[in-house]
């Protein structure tokens, strides 16, 4: 199955659960900048990843969402105002 461009963003509250899910995302050999990850991936690896991320945060006090970006809508700089072509985010803790 071919992977898909996917953004995984998390603001966790927690330093160690926020180095926890840093870790595991470093596994699966993603890579980002804070709390904002761009990854392919297919829709069973997307289900298993975040499955391993929602067992390392507490979903009282953190959030943490998958969203598929939109690739039929043309990129463009993001602004205060502008939209950016995501799809509905299919897994969302918060």
């Amino acid at each position: 199955m071919a992977r898909k461009p996917a953004v995984i963003a998390y603001d966790i509250v927690c330093d160690k659960r926020r180095r926890q899910v840093a870790r595991c995302l470093r596994t699966w050999r993603l890579d980002g900048q804070y709390s904002l990850f761009e990854c392919r991936l297919t829709p069973e690896e997307a289900q298993e990843l975040f499955l391993q991320l929602v067992a390392l945060i507490d979903p009282a006090e953190d959030a943490l969402v998958l969203a598929w970006m939109d690739l039929s809508r043309a990129s463009r700089p993001i602004t205060r105002c502008a939209r950016i072509g995501f799809q509905q985010p299919t897994l969302y803790l918060g």
